[in-house]
């Protein structure tokens, strides 16, 4: 389906009622089960980022809310809403390396000899090469690679992963020195020019790694390419040395062996890699009330496309992930309450439906709507988020956000009194998914999830899989909570909550996010705005008592700085902090307002 196709024009097969409609106070199954069949289907190719498939699943969802006599409420009286993202990178053709010794010029070839980063910057550099071990800094196991060893406008050469005392002590899995994004903030806080990636000789295979497989930033601030290791090899043979030899002394010795390669060796260096822009779009319709106040209902409808760096089915990247769980589940929940809510009476308050796109990538649809919202935003009493909700197990349901506002968990309690299912409550609004945005700017939020599995970001998150009778039954709750929030007999007050523990789906502001959840290491106390910044990190809020508010800090700062080194993104933050140490006072640099002040936070023990 091409972009920008008005969803009218649609073929009539595709707008056809899916079934006979009838409004109805609760869900239908096999409408459901329609709905999550059509968005997981093959062709529609896992709904990417930036993917036809995944306009033309707006459309379907614009379509079907038109059918209910849902009103537009996106821009200009449409149902979407549009903004641009970057969805990722391709190679450009200007890539060039050329090794460069007494014995002349060699130029290696892009794809067979070398291969760029995907998060590598582009640009041009040229220099001496220096050899840094695994490229690693960690005085937590009082190692560094770099000690003693100029770099300053050097190509450093580095081995991916990490030492085998780091894993062993780690109980048995790598440590976060062996990301190749820690490699390369390290390597541009050394002062480094470039970094040049091998396999060391463990590695059996000595593979590129895939172009666009690696988690990391748009941008690192730094070029980085992987070369073979057969090209590694040639080039340390001239100073006497190979990886092989200088792997077994760095395990033996327990120490770094980094050395410079001499002035007579250089490496001249050209990046090109293209950052792929694309257009979103939310997708948001409005059931009116009686009064301009409303409820917002949510659920994301992008996925993983053919899969990505967030595929854990690294192996079938290149394949369908369907995403029928994640989230073709909560947007048939969505197109449920929809359907039912446009067929029933009128309440006191409204109703907003939102699709969101982006959120795969960064919560980047409900970031955009909260900042740009298409109907007044205070007038919004409640965020209800539905993300995963199609394969309850043994009747236990997560529902987040209870502790947003004071009532919000005696709604959601009569709610589910006589449904069958057991839910486990939490307080924190702030998770990995769209209502996290709503919870920034003040908004009680509620969020329903049926919980991880197997299938979870594999191809094999599949329609079949989905159990529709408890989806329904989930559904329902959604649409009472929703309805008895919008007969308006109370006003709730928004509570800043605590965040929760980090993980999938279970968010909070933790090492992923920069701020410091529960755990070990060292506590900040910032809440990331996952809205896209030019440079820097959106702090969304700011943790009462934590270290960040204590130093004056608060939501809406941008943090650009920390102890010197530049915090462009949210890795730079994460590593900045993951560097740190618990009672360790830190210079942070950030603007507010148009100016740039600096504060100093006092870390504490996460808690």
């Amino acid at each position: 389906m091409l972009r920008g196709l008005s969803y009218r024009l649609l073929p009539a097969l595709f707008l056809a009622p899916l079934l006979a409609l009838s409004v109805s106070a609760e869900t239908d199954e096999k409408l459901y089960l329609e709905h999550v069949k059509t968005l997981a289907a093959p062709e529609m190719r896992g709904r990417g980022a930036g993917t036809p498939e995944l306009e033309k699943a707006a459309e379907y969802i614009a379509a079907r809310l038109e059918e209910f006599g849902v009103e537009p409420a996106g821009d200009e009286g449409s149902f979407f809403q549009s903004f641009t993202v970057t969805t990722g990178a391709v190679l450009g053709d200007g890539n060039r390396l050329v090794a460069t010794s007494r014995r002349g010029a060699r130029e290696l070839k892009a794809d067979a000899d070398y291969r760029p980063v995907n998060f590598s910057s582009s640009g041009s550099v040229e220099g001496e090469v220096v050899f840094a071990g695994y490229g690693i800094t960690a005085e937590e196991y009082d190692y560094d690679d770099y000690a003693d060893l100029d770099v300053d406008g050097k190509i450093v050469v580095v081995m991916r992963y990490e030492p085998a005392r780091f894993t062993e002590e780690a109980g048995g899995r790598n440590t976060h020195h062996a990301h190749l994004i820690s490699k390369a903030i390290n390597a541009r806080n050394q002062g480094a020019a470039a970094v040049v990636l091998v396999n060391p000789p463990a590695v059996d295979k000595d593979e590129l790694i895939k172009f666009g497989s690696v988690a990391g930033p748009d941008d690192a601030g730094i070029p980085m390419v992987q070369v073979k290791r057969s090209i590694a090899e040639r080039w340390l043979r001239r100073s006497g040395r190979s990886l092989r030899l200088l792997e077994r002394d760095i395990a033996a010795k327990d120490a770094p062996a980094s050395f410079a390669l001499g002035t007579a060796f250089r490496l001249e260096l050209k990046v090109d890699v293209e950052r792929k822009q694309a257009r979103q779009r939310n997708v948001v319709g409005y059931v009116p009330g009686r009064t301009d106040e409303y409820v917002v209902v949510g659920a994301h409808y992008d996925h993983l496309g053919l899969g990505d760096q967030s595929s854990l089915a690294p192996d079938l990247i290149g394949t369908v992930h369907h995403g029928a769980d994640d989230n073709a589940s909560g947007v048939a929940g969505l197109l449920e309450i929809a359907r039912q809510a446009a067929g029933g009476e009128t309440q006191e308050e409204g109703l907003l439906l939102i699709a969101f796109a982006g959120e795969e990538i960064g919560l980047l649809g409900s970031a955009y709507w909260t900042e740009n919202p298409t109907r007044p935003i205070e007038k919004a009493s409640a965020m209800l988020n539905m993300d995963m909700i199609g394969r309850v197990s043994k009747d236990k349901v997560y529902i987040g956000g209870v502790g947003t506002a004071a009532e919000l968990k005696d709604v959601v309690a009569k709610a589910t009194e006589h449904s069958g299912f057991a839910p486990d409550f939490s307080q924190s609004g702030y998770s990995a998914s769209d209502h996290t945005s709503f919870t920034a700017k003040g908004v009680p939020v509620l969020f329903f999830f049926s919980g991880l599995h197997g299938d979870y970001h594999k191809p094999s998150d599949t329609w079949d899989k989905i159990d529709v009778e408890e989806a329904a039954d989930l559904v329902d709750v959604v649409a009472a909570v929703a309805a008895d929030l919008r007969d308006g007999s109370e006003e709730l007050a928004f509570v800043k909550s605590a965040p929760a523990a980090a993980g999938p789906h279970g968010g909070g502001d933790g090492a992923s996010s920069g701020g410091g959840g529960g755990g070990y290491g060292p506590y900040f106390g910032s809440i990331p705005d996952f809205a896209e910044v030019p440079n820097g990190v959106r702090f969304a809020d700011v943790r009462p008592g934590s270290p960040a508010d204590k130093a004056g800090l608060k939501g809406g700062d941008v943090m650009t700085g920390w102890n010197g080194n530049p915090i462009a993104n949210l890795y730079d933050f994460t590593y900045a902090l993951r560097d740190s140490e618990v009672g360790e006072t830190v210079v942070v640099e950030y603007e507010r307002d148009g100016e740039t002040a600096t504060a100093e936070v006092k870390l504490e023990q996460r808690r």
